[in-house]
């Protein structure tokens, strides 16, 4: 049965009003095209601190944004009361494309994906030369996951006073790696942060390394003590405490235009995430010896092209030797 005439109106049609009162849902979502550009400094449990304009923001995520999280680094378009006053709240609206990604799973068979840091030009491993002893395994599985996540690695030797670091260095010497070597007594006087600057200015650099290295001491030197304490109190403002080692955090470089990614001592560096294929690509000497690989070849194979291609005198057999012993580091524990 034909419920309307021939020729109906809006005045024909019942419409069942909304109880609720509220408007109807749409996919349309808004271009906030006036939104204020910021840089995540630090998560802590849903709140995040952001770089707008010279100043702290405390804000969390807009739910049209769903599962894709903000991490520190991150270039993010943020919305509503920008003026860092206490008590105050604004809204990330969108998260720009990411320039580079360090991640890391808790062991290599964790499914479970953690990313450190967004948009870091380099990775800093900090590393002692004794006491505790060097675990090559663990600089190795750095480098990959720095390889893999496109940034640039760099090697902070500490505690030279203790044991010298040629025989480290040697081992990471085709890998044609920039490297810092400091002793205790640099690090205690502030001499070995002005070494390191160098190698920061311009930068955004992440710092990873172990327990008792001596890592937060070469933070602390390298970022000004009231911007330390400033990001202390915008953190206390959510009321869940200060910022400790159990987040990282962004902050500037003193005395040079650059900044310090602070993240949490690693006991361990797993690489379930990582895709062997991308780890050629920091080996620009070796990558065109791959054209004639065969289908996903893993490189470490008896048919693999760049045997080859290094008889040929294409490249330094020392290379194609550290290429695979980056690539198997998955297939050993961080202590062998």
């Amino acid at each position: 049965m034909r419920r309307y005439g021939k020729h109906t109106d809006e005045d024909d049609i019942r419409s069942r009003p909304n109880r609720k009162g509220n408007r109807p849902r749409t996919n349309i979502r808004p271009k906030h095209e006036d939104a204020a550009e910021g840089m995540v400094l630090t998560v802590d449990r849903g709140r995040l601190t952001c770089l707008v304009d010279g100043r702290t923001v405390l804000a969390m995520k807009a739910r049209e944004l769903g599962r894709k999280a903000a991490v520190v680094g991150d270039r993010v378009a943020i919305v509503g009361d920008l003026s860092g006053q206490k008590d105050t709240l604004a809204r990330i609206v969108r998260i720009e494309g990411r320039t580079s990604l360090l991640r890391r799973t808790a062991d290599d068979d964790d499914p479970y994906e953690r990313v450190v840091v967004a948009n870091a030009d380099q990775l800093a491993i900090v590393t002692a030369l004794a006491d505790p002893e060097p675990r090559p395994r663990l600089i190795d599985r750095c480098l990959v996951a720095a390889y893999d996540g496109g940034l640039d690695p760099l090697l902070v030797l500490t505690k030279s006073d203790l044991a010298p670091p040629d025989k480290l260095l040697e081992l990471y010497g085709d890998l044609d790696i920039p490297y810092v070597v400091t002793s205790r007594e640099e690090l205690e006087s502030g001499a070995a942060a002005d070494r390191v600057r160098e190698q920061l200015a311009g930068k955004i650099t992440a710092f990873v390394g172990h327990s008792g290295v001596g890592k937060t001491t070469l933070v602390n030197a390298l970022v000004p003590e009231d911007r330390r304490r400033l990001t202390g109190r915008v953190n206390a403002v959510t009321g869940r405490g200060r910022h400790t080692t159990t987040s990282a955090l962004a902050l500037p470089l003193a005395g040079a235009d650059g900044w310090v990614v602070d993240t949490p001592g690693v006991r361990s560096f797993g690489l379930a995430h990582i895709d062997p294929s991308r780890v050629i690509h920091a080996f620009p000497d070796l990558e065109p010896g791959t054209e004639n690989c065969p289908r996903a070849c893993s490189h470490d194979e008896p048919d693999c092209a760049l045997d080859q291609w290094v008889a040929e005198g294409h490249a330094d057999p020392a290379r194609l030797y550290s290429l695979r012993r980056l690539l198997a580091t998955r297939e050993r524990t961080e202590g062998d």
